[in-house]
């Protein structure tokens, strides 16, 4: 495997995870019409991801294989909870 295969599946590994930490702190104030959230965007976009790197990571190494929905789910659930933690709930 060259270099660029080897980043073409970090990137695509870590993809569902940036997606999620980049949309999640735009679309959740329209979505709940509560007020701002005590970090700023970028912020929550970094702790976000953090915790979704580390979830797709854990679930690679548990499940032992890439792309399981019950890796997905996790992802989902880690998300949505930090960012409600990250509006003080």
């Amino acid at each position: 495997m060259g270099p660029l295969d080897l980043l073409n599946h970090a990137v695509n590994f870590a993809a569902p995870a940036f997606w999620l930490a980049l949309l999640l702190p735009w679309l959740a104030p329209l979505l709940t019409g509560k007020r701002a959230s005590a970090y700023s965007r970028p912020r929550q976009f970094g702790l976000l991801f953090a915790a979704g790197l580390v979830v797709l990571a854990l679930g690679l190494v548990l499940l032992g294989q890439d792309g399981k929905m019950l890796t997905y789910l996790a992802l989902v659930a880690t998300a949505a909870s930090g960012q409600w933690f990250m509006r003080k709930g």
